[in-house]
């Protein structure tokens, strides 16, 4: 059957409580990586939309029933939020993976887990103490509070839509701020699923706001409103750039989970059996979608023939087609664009001198069908100097490099422009703190790779991004100290001497 606009599911924004079209009246469609179809029809929204969305959450902020909830109070609706969350991840799994391409078996199991963060700062709301300051003053009494933002802008990337709007919205959510999310225009869905629940949890008018639409026309006025008091931002480096310049403008503040490059280092004292899963999961898992991706393989150059051929014969087993069966591996890419984008890197790769030992370009088994598939490609002949191993490929391409001692592992994974994670693979606990220890990247991973947990701060070095999400002290990020002073003095002293 052809699919007709008539046929496919049309959503609308939710802006001040209610579901509204754009303003424009007008759609733009949302593809399934696996068919490379439409599925969906997403508002297209504009300026006069954001507009909207930022005074609905402006005033929810100043008046209305929100700003009268107590921290304890802001904490119960994220917990049953969280409790919908549980109740709903099925469903919003099946939404992310119609339109992102992900695998469902690790989709279902990541829209579960985030409503451990909801949980979370929710228990947190009410625990944010300030501090009585022992002032060198004399009578004088000085204390500090900690106050909410304001309206916060989240742009959310298309790789985990609702996972990584939970690391925003539930700290901001907490702290009392109200927000506008921007979703990527490629995976939209899921975040207006979301606001389903975030009606049903009972929260007030335009403390959650979705704007839909493309980066020109939605995200760049959401950006430069001149009421917005943060931008909290996950996607590329050179888009992150952008935000942070128009940010700067307004002296807005910012926080960035950008770009990665990450080096994934195999000693040779390793349980190499181990570290080849761990290679595995770094590159092909989520089809090396994901900021994190271990990209760069850093092996020991005694044991590298040894290493990349277990590594490719696992690789090899590795079974691709329906993102909804549960025992697919490696699923589509999410868009057009990002496919062409890979299988133009491999072209890079190839002209650069590198040999790709396994795969090299699309995907053409019969179970994946029209879908945008790249094979998992292994490169060797590598040297970091290389684009392939300096640039964001953000797909299933691994460049293999050796190296002869931890030294020159550490030289080699410190020389890219990205720092956000890293693996080290070995049995050795000198190296691993020492590892630990050298390499400039937000995130270190031993003997593991690819966790994350709500309890844990994650972030980026260098133009890996800016500030941290997840942990305790992730709320701060969407909170404002004041001082407060109190004067207990009988008499005024020197009016023109200050104090």
């Amino acid at each position: 059957m052809t699919t007709t606009p008539q046929s496919l599911k049309k959503y609308k924004m939710f802006i001040g409580g209610e579901w509204l079209e754009a303003a424009s009246g007008e759609y733009f469609p949302s593809d399934n990586p696996y068919t490379a179809k439409p599925w969906a029809l997403i508002p297209r929204g504009n300026a006069t939309d954001v507009a909207r969305a930022v005074d609905a959450a402006h005033c929810a902020f100043t008046s209305g029933e929100w700003p009268k909830f107590n921290a304890s109070k802001r904490g119960a609706l994220l917990r049953k939020l969280g409790d919908l969350i549980t109740e709903y991840s099925k469903a919003l799994a099946e939404t992310e993976v119609r339109d992102n391409g992900k695998l469902y078996a690790e989709m279902s199991a990541q829209t579960a887990y985030m409503a451990q963060w909801y949980y979370y700062f929710g228990g947190l709301a009410d625990k944010i103490e300030g501090a009585v300051i022992p002032i060198d003053k004399p009578d004088t009494f000085n204390f500090t509070r900690h106050e909410p933002l304001g309206v916060v802008a989240m742009i959310i990337p298309w790789n985990s839509p609702l996972l990584l709007l939970a690391w925003k919205l539930a700290p901001a959510l907490a702290a009392g701020n109200t927000v506008v999310i921007k979703p990527s225009e490629y995976t939209s869905a899921s975040a207006l699923e979301f606001m389903k629940l975030i009606e049903q949890a009972g929260f007030p008018p335009g403390v959650a706001n979705v704007v839909t639409g493309f980066g020109a026309e939605v995200g760049t006025p959401l950006v430069e409103h001149p009421r917005m008091a943060k931008i909290a931002f996950t996607g590329s480096d050179a888009t992150g750039q952008r935000i942070y310049e128009a940010a700067a403008k307004g002296l807005k503040r910012v926080s960035m989970e950008l770009g990665g490059k990450s080096p994934n280092i195999v000693f040779d004292d390793a349980q190499l059996d181990n570290a080849v899963k761990g290679v595995i999961s770094g590159i092909f898992a989520a089809t090396g979608q994901t900021c994190i991706a271990g990209s760069r393989l850093l092996v020991q150059q005694s044991i590298h023939d040894q290493f990349v051929e277990k590594l490719v014969a696992l690789a090899k087993t590795a079974k691709m087609g329906n993102p909804m069966n549960l025992d697919t591996q490696v699923g589509p890419v999410t868009n057009a664009p990002q496919f062409e984008k890979i299988l133009h890197y491999i072209d890079v790769a190839k002209n650069e001198g590198a040999q790709a030992v396994l795969g090299g370009g699309p995907a053409k088994r019969p179970e994946c069908g029209s879908g945008w598939f790249v094979e998992p490609t292994i490169f060797t002949g590598v040297n970091n100097a290389m684009r392939i191993a300096q640039e964001e490929v953000f797909g299933p391409v691994l460049s293999v490099i050796p190296f002869r001692d931890e030294e020159e592992a550490i030289a080699i994974g410190n020389d890219v422009v990205f720092g956000l994670a890293a693996g080290v693979w070995t049995q050795n606990m000198r190296r691993a703190f020492t590892m630990a220890e050298k390499l400039q990247a937000g995130t270190v991973w031993v003997n593991t790779y690819r966790a994350v947990s709500y309890l844990s701060p994650f972030g980026g070095y260098k133009r890996s991004g800016i500030g941290r999400e997840s942990g305790q002290d992730m709320i701060y990020e969407y909170l404002q100290t004041k001082s407060v002073w109190i004067s207990t003095a009988t008499e005024v002293p020197n009016p023109f001497i200050m104090r």
